[in-house]
């Protein structure tokens, strides 16, 4: 496979939607969501409304979506995506 053919496939792979492969892939991410939301509203406790406290909330957010877009693209029972190169182990 070529190095262009390798950076199509994961392109492919990043933008494809990655459902849950299981009711555990499903309460993983649920469990992420609960986590870093917890956090956030701790946080707003914490701190009074400013470009600061927005900017924490905005980097929770986004801790959240790579961790749920680590799970949706590599958890094991996710591992089905019709990707060449994305089986199990890939």
């Amino acid at each position: 496979m070529t190095a262009l053919q390798e950076q199509i496939n994961e392109i492919a792979h990043r933008f494809a939607h990655h459902p849950p492969g299981s009711p555990v892939v499903a309460q993983t991410h649920q469990e992420i969501r609960t986590m870093l939301g917890d956090v956030a509203v701790k946080l707003a406790h914490l701190t009074g409304r400013s470009r600061e406290q927005s900017l924490a909330l905005t980097a929770l957010e986004e801790a959240m979506f790579w961790a749920n877009a680590s799970v949706a693209r590599h958890h094991p029972d996710n591992q089905a995506s019709g990707f060449p190169g994305r089986g199990p182990g890939g």
